[in-house]
């Protein structure tokens, strides 16, 4: 989800309410229930094989670009890679039920196509007038013959939050993995640009819901079940012109861990996911200042921004029984700079 310029209007949040009508049930033939994995791999040529990180991806200069919020994938030049050709599963989470907060692109949308390659059923969630990324979405999970839902809603709102989760279990049958991804980030240069309201808003995105969903999804979880939030190297090495997104971020690092401590003895693994640049909508629609989109990434030592396709690996490791011993962790990956 992205958000608008104004303060009020932050990127992947959920607006509206949730009505029968915007639920979309998407259940493909039998084979949907069936727990199959997926036969396609979905790869093209060439990809498989070893490739140089540096000019694996477009590098700066970009083009200047700038969307009116919330902004589209299909918008962005170059377009952003989210794995929907490259992608290759392998079974690693089939029968598996995702719940993902912000999921029709960016980084949302690569952890959900990989999620159902490697055949799990995924829900994810949307602003309405982001439809057309999302329709994307919900018919590449189809694709693999997995059921896929939509939920849009406002997530800075406590009541949705819950309803969210209701939903969401009701459609897909049960609940084993919950990804937090929903975020708000507007760049302002100085702490005197900074309102109470964006402030409040950044919050209550960022940090309020992922503990209103997550209290919400706790009862459904049964062990085995892996909940992953996405962080940020912001919350170690912040920008400053992003000094409200960067302590929401560090807030999550801390929830994180210690929520992992709490519900371990319940079978139940909490982990991060902490990007660095990464080639989304959420940059050239308030997340960065416009003179920044031209060099966006540039000065990582990789040389460039990362792609969406390139974090969904680390979503599918940390919700499947392979990282069964990791918990509280939190996985970087930002070109080289920034930590963890």
């Amino acid at each position: 989800m992205k958000q608008k310029n104004e303060p009020s209007a932050p990127r992947r949040q959920f607006v509206g309410e949730v009505t029968a009508g915007l639920v979309a049930v998407l259940v493909p033939p039998a084979f949907a229930q069936e727990g199959k994995a997926p036969a396609d791999s979905r790869r093209t040529p060439g990809q498989s094989g070893k490739r140089d990180p540096t000019t694996q991806y477009p590098r700066p200069p970009f083009r200047p670009q700038r969307q009116d919020p919330p902004g589209l994938a299909g918008k962005m030049d170059p377009r952003p890679d989210h794995g929907e050709t490259s992608y290759q599963g392998s079974g690693r989470l089939v029968g598996r039920k995702a719940l993902l907060t912000g999921g029709d692109s960016g980084i949302g949308r690569a952890a959900a196509i990989a999620f159902a390659r490697e055949g799990a059923d995924v829900a994810i969630n949307y602003l309405p007038v982001e439809e057309p990324d999302a329709r994307e979405v919900i018919e590449l999970i189809r694709a693999e013959g997995r059921k896929a839902i939509a939920i849009p809603g406002d997530i800075r709102n406590e009541g949705f939050c819950h309803r969210l989760v209701t939903t969401a279990v009701r459609e897909l049958g049960g609940l084993d993995i919950l990804v937090n991804n929903a975020a708000m980030q507007t760049a302002q240069p100085s702490i005197a640009d900074l309102t109470t309201e964006q402030f409040d808003s950044t919050f209550k995105t960022n940090v309020y819901a992922m503990f209103w969903i997550t209290k919400a999804a706790m009862p459904h979880l049964e062990p085995g079940a892996a909940i992953i939030n996405t962080a940020s190297v912001q919350a170690y090495d912040p920008s400053p012109t992003l000094l409200d997104y960067a302590q929401t971020k560090a807030c999550i690092v801390a929830f994180t861990k210690s929520l992992a401590k709490q519900v371990a003895k319940q079978g139940i693994r909490v982990n991060a996911v902490a990007p660095g640049p990464f080639w989304t909508p959420l940059q050239p629609s308030g997340g960065q200042p416009p003179d920044r989109i031209t060099t966006f990434g540039g000065d990582t030592p990789l040389g460039r921004p990362g792609q969406p396709a390139e974090l969904g690996p680390l979503y599918v490791l940390l919700a499947s029984q392979e990282s069964s011993y990791a918990t509280g962790q939190v996985l970087g990956e930002s070109g080289g700079s920034g930590q963890p």
